[in-house]
């Protein structure tokens, strides 16, 4: 189990200061809540998913399964001297190959 993140800001100060400051211009097509309702505010960000730097979301659509597999070290250095993404590119062609088998 995660624990929560511990916040290094002074909300006292940043409320203190948005009280004295002019009202944030609003338009609602402009964004889910309005920032000059606190209450709003305070129940938009209730509700927020909070993550740990680095850390991935779920995938929005999850079409890829996680496998071990092991391939020649030629195979591996020539896919990674292409940069990052390199592990994409190795879907890619595979699924290459698959469409010109079967279109053969």
């Amino acid at each position: 189990m995660s624990r929560p993140l511990k916040s290094k800001t002074d909300w006292e100060r940043v409320k203190r200061r948005s009280a004295q400051a002019a009202p944030i211009p609003y338009d609602p097509r402009d964004g889910p809540y309005d920032p000059n309702d606190p209450k709003a505010v305070d129940k938009f960000f209730a509700a927020a998913t909070r993550r740990r730097p680095g850390q991935r979301g779920p995938q929005k659509a999850p079409t890829k399964q996680k496998v071990t597999l092991r391939l020649t070290r030629a195979v591996v250095a020539h896919f990674r001297e292409t940069g990052p993404g390199w592990q994409s590119r190795i879907d890619e062609t595979l699924l290459g190959a698959i469409e010109s088998k079967r279109a053969s």
